[in-house]
């Protein structure tokens, strides 16, 4: 009995942690599909509220306010927020294999992910403290990368291989932004062919090759 009585006392909170999580996953999914077919001005909370189909006071509850639900949901969106590298795994070759790979997965995550280029092109637009947030977090999470794999490779052109590094991550925004809001042809190469876009990919991993050849 006693056995018995623990489980029935640990069912209600599991079952309202689950309860947490699908309401929180459904106010971000609101702000989702709000930005996508309203646009950022329409990210109030009672239009959140309502498109979840949720009591707006949960907003307060779970994320703090509107502010803090739309800096979970940017979080949850953005690439180099969530790049995650196990300091336990040693890196043998400065980090090269491990930079191409990353650049070309942030390539094709950028194409699919639409709602991440509404929020890139609302970063573009508006000076908003979440946005800020997005800006500072991917700095810090590209600073630990630099510092702690690329700068002692690169030592004292550890500049030239970040400039290399700002041009290639701009250029990935800008080729998925375009091709998406523009046309998808840029200098000959159509950026919904599969095809050319593994052009692209081969060019991103031919820069960092040959970045790490000149500076070794």
């Amino acid at each position: 009995m006693h056995v018995q009585y623990k489980m029935m006392e640990r069912k209600p909170a599991a079952g309202s942690i689950r309860n947490k999580e699908r309401s929180k996953k459904k106010f971000l999914d609101a702000v989702g599909q709000i930005l996508m077919t309203k646009g950022c001005s329409a990210l109030k909370v009672n239009n959140i509220a309502a498109t979840a189909g949720l009591d707006k006071k949960m907003i307060y509850t779970y994320f703090g306010g509107t502010e803090g639900l739309l800096d979970a949901y940017i979080q949850s969106q953005d690439f180099w927020s969530n790049v995650k590298v196990d300091p336990s795994i040693p890196i043998q070759d400065g980090g090269k294999v491990l930079t191409q790979k990353m650049l070309q997965s942030q390539f094709d995550y950028v194409d699919k992910n639409k709602e991440l280029q509404k929020l890139l092109l609302w970063r573009l637009s508006e000076k908003r403290t979440t946005l800020k947030k997005l800006s500072d977090r991917q700095e810090a999470n590209g600073e630990y990368l630099f510092s702690t794999i690329t700068d002692p490779h690169f030592k004292s052109h550890s500049e030239q291989y970040r400039a290399v590094i700002a041009i290639l991550i701009s250029g990935i925004y800008y080729l998925n932004l375009y091709s998406n809001e523009n046309g998808s042809v840029f200098c000959g190469l159509d950026m919904k062919s599969p095809q050319d876009r593994d052009k692209i990919k081969e060019a991103l991993s031919f820069i960092i090759d040959s970045t790490y050849k000149k500076y070794e």
